[in-house]
């Protein structure tokens, strides 16, 4: 206020003073007292897919306006790590939407369906659930039915080798993995087509939660692994859910016998 003129030096250095003197009080006289939902609705049109709503420090009067925008426009609508006792409450104004407390997930709709896109989600393990079904949530919303593998980690390698046949043909592999991480780099070796993985905060002893498997995957040997970051489940999802659709595309425009053809 001082550089645009609207105090003099005195008031300001009077306001700066006291300030320092009692730092708790509020440095914004005119601070917003209202949150301003400002949505992308043309955002199928350049993504594939509508805006999502990232669901943490919005209140449910916000998330109800993000929503009612989306739907007012013939748009899906998927909320992520959304707080169950909003979630609650958003359920009460819309009996259609469906929310999942493991993924912390809400969707209200679904995208066009993709019947023919092929992908699968392996976790590590059982512990990795939550972020599973995340990336499964997010692929259901964007029209996709996602085969769901679980407990397959390197700690028994044996049981991957069991589901090998399912993950054939898929057009990207999701893989998520604590601990050491390994998980992906295994998949991939198996594997012709994109691996997505997903480091999780499981784990215990030396380092931050999932720096260590984030580095192994980033690491990764097998040249058709990327990672997202920790616990990122959304991020694999959407991320495989662009890769199917592509894949189905070109499924529909190049003949199944061109390909793989060389010319």
């Amino acid at each position: 206020m001082f550089r645009a003129g609207r105090i003099s030096l005195a008031d300001f250095t009077n306001q700066f003073s006291s300030i320092l003197s009692n730092p708790s009080q509020p440095v914004a006289a005119h601070a917003p007292t209202c949150e301003k939902v400002c949505l992308d609705v043309d955002r199928p049109l350049r993504c594939g897919f509508p805006e999502v709503i990232y669901g943490p420090g919005k209140s449910p009067a916000a998330i109800r306006e993000a929503i009612d925008g989306l739907l007012r426009h013939d748009q899906a609508v998927l909320i992520t790590r959304i707080d169950e006792s909003i979630a609650d409450e958003i359920h009460s104004h819309y009996s259609n939407s469906r929310y999942s407390p493991q993924a912390g997930t809400l969707t209200i709709g679904r995208c066009a369906a993709l019947p023919k896109a092929k992908v699968a989600i392996v976790t590590a393990g059982t512990s990795d659930y939550r972020v599973a079904a995340e990336a499964w949530e997010t692929l259901f919303w964007m029209g996709i039915d996602a085969d769901l593998i679980q407990d397959v980690g390197v700690a028994g390698p044996q049981r991957l080798q069991a589901h090998l046949q399912r993950l054939l043909g898929c057009d990207a592999v999701i893989a998520i993995a604590g601990f050491e991480g390994a998980l992906p780099s295994v998949v991939g070796g198996h594997l012709d087509c994109p691996v997505i993985a997903v480091p999780t905060s499981n784990g215990c002893g030396v380092g931050w939660p999932g720096f260590a498997p984030l580095l192994a995957m980033l690491n990764s040997c097998s040249p058709n692994v990327a990672v997202v970051n920790v616990d990122s489940g959304f991020k694999a999802g959407y991320l495989t859910g662009l890769i199917a659709k592509a894949a189905v595309v070109a499924r529909v425009a190049i003949p199944a016998s061109e390909n793989g053809s060389v010319r």
